[in-house]
């Protein structure tokens, strides 16, 4: 007798959102935001739109939609206990720490993914997400044999979901600006109270006991004497970066072409900074404004970020920058630069 695991099932798919990643590249792309403290989020109507675009898109029924968050010591919002009741939607929380990081969500995707395309519960599953970590559930859910069909946000530039993921999937659809524009709203400014005012004393007081314990990063970044560790066998000069100089006035002194032992000039600087800021503008959409205390203290790069400047660069020249390490220099000058413009802060180098 043939057992359940053999018998043809009925098409029906999932849909598993990540909700870090739809916000974060929907806010970039639509309002120029970088954190969700500065949007409003029609969630219910968003997640009826999405459900009816993959009711056209794909065959079967829908077992349900997973929502992918984070909050506070798992503590869920008042937008995020909305979501929760609406029916066939799970809502998946992970833990927001004190630095705006989400922690636990990934996985929980993962294993949701898995188990579903293990059991046989599904034969479809819609993933709208953009990070790598959800590679190996999609690899896993395909071994099952299960369609996996990757949505993605317009980016603004470049691309906003990891190569990676976007090879191994089975369709890829972008969701335009238009389709997403309807559910994303500018939050209300309130009014600044009179200066000397109780309103505004009161308000000055509560903003310096947030921001008290844990420091901005234009407070961290500024002053901050820029400084590499060279490589064995090389000697670098200082380079005095007068007050008030802009990025412009910095390239325009130093542009020049680095060189090899014998003579073989590499890239030119201007073409590193672009490809720097690029992976810098990349990095804030995948991981979002709030993220930027990854990057601290700086202006040394993670091994892992570094890593990728080195790997993007690459792919854009067609060759290695192994031996012109002026020019992984420029590369990291155009990552901070990004950064630091982002975030208002003064100019700075790498070296």
């Amino acid at each position: 007798m043939a057992t359940s695991e053999f018998v043809p099932q009925p098409a029906r798919y999932a849909i598993f959102v990540d909700a870090g990643y739809l916000y974060a590249a929907s806010g970039a792309l639509l309002l120029s935001c970088g954190s969700r403290r500065e949007y409003r989020v029609a969630a219910e109507k968003l997640i009826k739109a999405l459900t009816s675009h993959a009711d056209d898109q794909l065959l079967g029924e829908l077992l349900r939609v997973y929502w992918f968050d984070a909050a506070p010591k798992r503590q869920p919002t008042v937008d995020q206990r909305v979501i929760a009741n609406l029916p066939l939607v799970k809502l998946r929380l992970g833990n927001l720490n004190a630095q705006g990081q989400q922690k636990g969500v990934d996985a929980q995707l993962r294993a949701d993914l898995e188990a579903l395309a293990r059991h046989r519960a599904i034969t479809d599953a819609v993933l709208l997400a953009g990070d790598e970590d959800m590679l190996p559930a999609v690899e896993a859910a395909q071994r099952y044999g299960v369609r996996v069909h990757l949505w993605g946000v317009e980016p603004t530039h470049g691309s906003n979901q990891a190569e990676w993921l976007v090879w191994e999937s089975d369709t890829v659809e972008v969701l335009p600006a238009d389709f997403l524009r309807p559910y994303f709203t500018k939050a209300k400014v309130l009014p600044v109270p009179a200066p000397g005012s109780a309103a505004a004393v009161r308000d000055a007081a509560a903003a310096a006991q947030r921001t008290s314990p844990v420091p901005s990063p234009s407070q961290v970044f500024a002053g901050r004497p820029p400084a590499v560790k060279p490589p064995p066998g090389t000697v670098r000069t200082a380079v005095a970066v007068p007050a008030g100089a802009t990025p412009a006035t910095v390239a325009a002194s130093m542009n020049s072409a680095p060189a090899t032992s014998d003579g073989k000039l590499g890239p030119d600087r201007d073409h590193m900074l672009e490809i720097g800021e690029h992976v810098a503008q990349k990095w804030i959409f995948e991981r979002g404004r709030d993220n930027i205390r990854d990057l601290l203290p700086g202006p040394i790069l993670p091994p892992v970020i570094d890593k990728e400047l080195l790997i993007e660069a690459e792919k854009e020249l067609g060759s290695s920058l192994r031996p012109y390490q002026e020019a992984r220099t420029w590369l990291r000058d155009g990552f901070w630069e990004r950064v630091y413009r982002e975030f208002g802060i003064g100019f700075g180098k790498s070296d």
